[in-house]
């Protein structure tokens, strides 16, 4: 008896759809097990985690603050996964918009009429996103450089220029040595819905829609899903491989780096510690979980964030380790990845007879001529 993997020729729709949720489902009884050998009830863990995200308006508004981040870098790397292109550098692309960010803030702002200055943040945001992620998309289209390595280890530039940045040249002198930029001025404050919860959540929902739209209506959307299919084909029809990766990781780079602006001018109000969390990294789950959809990856940004929100709240009720809220990340993705080969394949137990098994045997012991 062997298992063999057919490819479907027709996918069935009802099992795409129920797949991910078995697949989840099994992620949550793998780390119910983990949870029980750590001596931790899986279920009492579980609905502590669903109360510290979604069980009141200030812990879902929390939960939002956390989504926001990871609905605009995962809207940015998937526009890029759609044609191919792994652009694994939003960590590094947020932090170089949240330093454009700031540039205008605490340098600019004095200069410009109090309406203007969140407009030239959001600008300065963008194109300094943009330009790191051009570098590596450059570098791709023209000398065939491997993207994943550049855009990987232009995180760590970016990431330690935020941290050079806010304890050298723009420390705040009046921060009695504590590490962090000067507070923004209330020009450089992005509106607030409620709560903690800022306009950098109508920026998310209003991307999302934007690349829906041009990926499902337009031609050029049209030309990124036949790179993403069949780059070969794409060729033969005269399409622009280069030019559309230029254009792809310009925006991709630059909705991370808004992700960057809203979180210094809608949360820290400065920049320092903890602007670089791992939104990037996490982004990439977000974006293959939703499965490139942008109206996807807004509701699968808020779930992660309920995870994260719901593993600190566990650490302070239950003394468990918020780390307990990435186990489940990471299994919700294997089981999840893993389920999809099953909406593709079909799984096939072929059964031998004892005859045949003999005469295989038999064959392959037969020594060589």
């Amino acid at each position: 008896m062997k298992f063999v993997f057919e490819r479907r020729m027709n996918p069935s729709r009802r099992i795409a759809v129920l797949m991910p949720i078995i697949s989840i489902v099994l992620a949550l009884l793998f780390c119910a097990i983990l949870l029980a050998l750590a001596g931790a009830n899986p279920w009492v863990t579980y609905k502590a985690m669903a109360i510290g995200a979604f069980g009141s308006v200030y812990a879902f508004g929390e939960t939002l603050v956390k989504a926001i981040p990871l609905m605009l870098t995962g809207l940015a790397v998937s526009i890029a996964f759609r044609m191919l292109f792994w652009n694994i550098g939003a960590e590094g692309q947020l932090a170089m918009g949240a330093i454009g960010a700031t540039f205008v803030a605490l340098f600019v702002a004095s200069s410009l009429p109090a309406s203007l200055v969140l407009p030239a943040m959001f600008v300065a945001a963008f194109l300094c996103g943009a330009v790191w992620g051009l570098i590596p998309a450059a570098l791709k289209a023209k000398l065939g450089v491997n993207e994943i390595i550049v855009t990987l280890m232009m995180n760590y530039i970016a990431i330690l220029l935020v941290d050079y940045l806010y304890v050298g040249p723009w420390k705040d002198p009046k921060g009695f040595g504590f590490p962090g930029t000067a507070v923004f001025p209330n020009a450089a404050w992005l509106p607030r819905l409620t709560g903690r919860v800022h306009l950098g959540l109508a920026f998310a929902i209003l991307a999302a829609f934007l690349i829906w739209l041009v990926l499902d209506r337009t031609r050029w959307g049209y030309e990124i899903r036949v790179i993403g299919e069949n780059p070969k084909a794409a060729r033969y029809a005269g399409i622009s491989i280069t030019r559309n990766i230029l254009l792809v990781m310009l925006i991709s780079g630059g909705l991370a780096g808004i992700a960057g602006y809203s979180e210094v001018a809608g949360i820290s109000h400065r920049l320092q510690k903890g602007l670089t969390v791992g939104y990037g990294y996490t982004a990439i789950i977000v974006a293959w979980l939703a499965k490139l959809n942008p109206f996807g990856v807004l509701l699968v940004s808020v779930l992660l964030a309920g995870l994260l929100v719901g593993g600190d709240q566990i650490q302070i009720t239950m003394g468990l380790p918020a780390s307990v809220a990435l186990v489940l990340q990471g299994a919700i993705l294997f089981f999840v990845l893993g389920g999809e080969i099953f909406v593709r394949y079909n799984l096939r137990i072929v059964r031998e007879s004892p005859a045949a098994a003999e005469a295989l045997a038999l064959a392959s012991a037969k020594p060589e001529a």
